[in-house]
C-alpha cells in the first residue's frame, strides 16, 4: 500500500510540473506573440509617421516650386475680358493721355498694382492692327528694366486695349519742354544712359533684333526714381541677326564700314516721327538697317542737353533754330562752352558729362549710317569708358541746294504733340515730303504755316 502511494504521489507531482511547464510555456508564447504584435504596431506607427512626413516634406517643397511656376505664368501678357478691363480702369474713370490711337486710362489689379491701359479706339484699320500685333509680338516678349512691361492685352469686338505698368512720372518731354519740370543734370545723365541700355538690349541682346523706328521723348517713359523705359512699340519690328561688332576701341565706338554687319529691310513707305527719324527713313525704297533709331537717339539726346525743342522758331534767332546744328557750328568753332552755358550745366561733373552727350549726339546723327555708333558703342562713350574721338559733320548734306535736303528733319512735327497727364503722343500719319530749296526756307515754311 506504502509503494502503491508513493507512485500516486510521485504521479501527482510530475503532472503538476508538466502542467506548470505547459502554463509556462502558453504564458511565454501569449507574451512573445503580444510582444511581437507590439513591436509590428509600432514599426506600422513608425511607417506611417515617416510616410506622412515624407509627404509633409514634398508638400512644403512644392509650395514654392508652385508659387514660382506661377510667377513664370504670369510674366507673360494675359489676355484680358472686355468686364474685366472696365473692371480694371474703374469704368474707364482716369483718363492721363490721349492721341491718334485712343485714349489712356490708369488702373489698378486686384492685387493693387497700378497700370496704365491704352485703350484703342473702337474701329481699327489694317496699320492699326500691324501695331496692335507689333506691341505683343515685341515688348511682350522681351524683359528689360529700362522697357515698359506688357502685362496683357484685350482683343474683344467691342474692345482692343493694351495693358502696361503705370509710369508715375509720366514721359520724358514733359521734363524737357515745362519750364515748370526741371531736373538736374546727373539725372538727365542717368536717364541718357537707361535709354541708351534699353535700346542697346533690343538691338544686341534679344534673341531676335528688335528695331524700334520711334524713338523720341515722348516714348521714354520715367518710374517714380526716374528710371526710364522705352514704350511704344506700335512699329517695331524683328529684324534678322548677323554679326554684330562689338566696337571694343575708341575708334570702333563710332564706325563700321562692313555692310554684312548689317539686317537690312526696306519699306514702301515712311516710318517714324519727324525730327526724330533718320532720313533713309524717308527715303523711300532706301534700305533700312537698325541705326535708324542710333540716329532718333540722337536727336532724343539732343533734347535732353538742351532741355528744349531740336527746333524752335519763336525768339531765336536764326542759327539758334534748329539746335543740333547750333551745336555742331559751335563745337566746329571751338566754342563749346557757350552751349553748356546755356544749358544750364553749372559744376565741372556736369559740363564733362554735357561735353560727352554734345559729341555723342553728333555722332548718332551722321548722315552716313556706316558712321553712326552702335547702341554698346552710345553706352560706353555717355559712361566715360573709352574715349570719344571728335565727330565730323553730320550736316554736310544740308550746305547746298540738293533733294536730301528735305524737311524729315525739320517738320513741324518737331514741334511736339499732344500732351495730357503727361503721356504724350503725335499722330505718325503727320510727315511732309517735299523737298525744300534751303535750310532758312525750310523754317520759314514750317514757321509759317
Amino acid at each position: 500500500m506504502a509503494s502503491t502511494a508513493v507512485v500516486v504521489i510521485i504521479s501527482c507531482v510530475l503532472g503538476a510540473i508538466v502542467v506548470l511547464l505547459v502554463i509556462v510555456l502558453v504564458v511565454k508564447w501569449c507574451r512573445v506573440k503580444k510582444l511581437k504584435e507590439k513591436i509590428n504596431l509600432t514599426r506600422g506607427r513608425n511607417l506611417q509617421m515617416n510616410s506622412y512626413k515624407k509627404n509633409q516634406d514634398a508638400t512644403i517643397e512644392m509650395e514654392p516650386i508652385e508659387r514660382f511656376l506661377d510667377e513664370i505664368l504670369n510674366e507673360r501678357p494675359r489676355r484680358y475680358s472686355t468686364d474685366q478691363i472696365v473692371q480694371i480702369t474703374n469704368s474707364f474713370s482716369t483718363e492721363v493721355g490721349k492721341g491718334g490711337f485712343g485714349v489712356v486710362y490708369k488702373g489698378k489689379f486686384p492685387n493693387g498694382l497700378e497700370v496704365a491701359v491704352k485703350v484703342l479706339k473702337g474701329t481699327i484699320n489694317r496699320r492699326s492692327e500691324e501695331q496692335f500685333m507689333a506691341e505683343i509680338g515685341t515688348v511682350g516678349r522681351t524683359y528689360h528694366m529700362n522697357l515698359v512691361k506688357l502685362y496683357g492685352f484685350c482683343f474683344d469686338k467691342t474692345t482692343k486695349a493694351l495693358i502696361y505698368e503705370y509710369m508715375e512720372n509720366g514721359s520724358l518731354d514733359r521734363f524737357l519742354f515745362d519750364d515748370n519740370n526741371r531736373l538736374e543734370w546727373q539725372k538727365l545723365h542717368e536717364i541718357a544712359i537707361g535709354t541708351a541700355k534699353g535700346i542697346r538690349y533690343l538691338h544686341e541682346e534679344c534673341q531676335q533684333k528688335i528695331v524700334h523706328y520711334d524713338i523720341k521723348p515722348a516714348n521714354v517713359l520715367l518710374t517714380a526714381d526716374f528710371v526710364p523705359k522705352v514704350s511704344d512699340f506700335g512699329l517695331a519690328r524683328y529684324c534678322a541677326r548677323r554679326s554684330l561688332k562689338s566696337h571694343d576701341s575708341s575708334s570702333s565706338a563710332h564706325s563700321d564700314s562692313s555692310s554684312s554687319n548689317y539686317a537690312v529691310k526696306a519699306f514702301t513707305g515712311a516710318r517714324g516721327t519727324p525730327g526724330y527719324a533718320a532720313p533713309e527713313l524717308w527715303n523711300i525704297g532706301q534700305p533700312v538697317t537698325y541705326r535708324c533709331d542710333v540716329y532718333s537717339f540722337g536727336m532724343l539726346l539732343f533734347e535732353i542737353l538742351g532741355r528744349r525743342r531740336n527746333l524752335q522758331v519763336d525768339n531765336k534767332a536764326e542759327s539758334q533754330q534748329w539746335f543740333p546744328k547750333w551745336v555742331w557750328q559751335k563745337f566746329e568753332a571751338g566754342e563749346l562752352e557757350s552751349i553748356l552755358d546755356q544749358c544750364g550745366a553749372g559744376d565741372d561733373e556736369s559740363r564733362k558729362k554735357a561735353k560727352w552727350m554734345c559729341k555723342v549726339a553728333l555722332w548718332c546723327v551722321q548722315y552716313q549710317v556706316e558712321a553712326r555708333p552702335t547702341m554698346s558703342g552710345v553706352v560706353r562713350m555717355l559712361e566715360g569708358e573709352i574715349e570719344i574721338v571728335p565727330p565730323i559733320n553730320p550736316f554736310v548734306y544740308m550746305s547746298g541746294n540738293t533733294s536730301d535736303s528735305t524737311p524729315w528733319s525739320l517738320s513741324q512735327s518737331t514741334l511736339g504733340g499732344t500732351t495730357t497727364g503727361g503721356y504724350t503722343t503725335t499722330t505718325r500719319e503727320d510727315h511732309v515730303e517735299q523737298p525744300s530749296p534751303t535750310e532758312t526756307e525750310m523754317l520759314h515754311e514750317i514757321h509759317t504755316r
